[in-house]
């Protein structure tokens, strides 16, 4: 986390929503079962930060680095992935990912299956 402090974290965590974290550097934070619904994540460095359980319903993931991000049980109902970065740490069991939207150059991680997921191609 180079540009932002946990207590930075924990502010807009606790503002009125929906949250603008777009551009910003995340990587490595603690966002386990954070409430990120709607929020704009847009190029924001999300790699490995723990957002297990999150709730990113709706949120503007697009073009985000999520690299070794730890999405175990995070909500990404209707999500734009569109243009995201991954690799093969980045977890997404029990994620729910029900129309989120994608490219069909996103990398997914091995085995992963972006239409059984229910996801949704864009473009």
């Amino acid at each position: 986390m180079a540009n932002i402090t946990l207590y930075e974290i924990y502010m807009l965590l606790n503002q009125p929503e929906p949250l603008w974290l777009a551009g910003l550097d995340l990587s490595g934070a603690y966002l386990r079962y954070a409430d990120l619904s709607e929020a704009s994540l847009y190029r924001a460095d999300l790699s490995r930060a723990n957002l297990k359980n999150a709730n990113l319903f709706k949120a503007n993931l697009r073009k985000a680095n999520l690299s070794g991000a730890n999405l175990n049980g995070a909500d990404l109902r209707e999500a734009d992935l569109r243009e995201i970065t991954l690799n093969v740490q980045t977890s997404l069991h029990y994620a729910n990912l029900e129309k989120a939207v994608y490219t069909p150059r996103t990398n997914w991680p091995a085995g992963f299956d972006p239409q059984a997921a229910g996801m949704i191609t864009y473009g």
